[in-house]
């Protein structure tokens, strides 16, 4: 029997720099230093920046939240809509490790497939959600 093989897109090292440098754009002009991550199809780290200035903290939340946006394709604050009445899942899910479950991560999408996430992680969540959609829109 021959292998069979999935062919799967995946964000460029340029494309995922691109992003970085988009999302420290805004984080500059909002007054935030952030930590920015960007990963590939699989989770992967692609392309990170942390900021002068940027939390220790961010650092892997960043990256946590890059990971999650990926793994199911939503975005981060996605999530708390979808386990808030299901109490099981409230109070199991959020342990899984990795999993962010607040605003900050978005999947990175081309023709309709998840190629990469982006996180984001130093401000407020919604100032880390402006900063990655404003790194995103760069993409559209």
């Amino acid at each position: 029997m021959a292998v069979k093989v999935v062919t799967k897109a995946s964000i460029t090292a340029e494309a995922a720099q691109a992003l970085v440098a988009a999302a420290e754009a805004k984080a500059r002009e909002i007054g935030v230093p952030m930590c920015i991550a960007v990963v590939d199809e699989s989770g992967v780290l692609k392309a990170f920046s942390r900021m002068d200035g940027a939390a220790l903290l961010s650092v892997g939340i960043a990256q946590d939240k890059a990971y999650t946006a990926v793994s199911f394709g939503i975005p981060t604050h996605g999530w708390h809509d979808f386990i808030k009445d299901d109490p099981p899942l409230l109070h199991g899910i959020v342990h899984t490790p990795r999993l962010v479950v607040f605003g900050g991560g978005y999947p990175v999408q081309h023709e309709g497939a998840v190629v990469g996430g982006i996180g984001v992680s130093g401000g407020h969540y919604h100032q880390d959600m402006q900063v990655a959609e404003a790194a995103l829109a760069t993409v559209a």
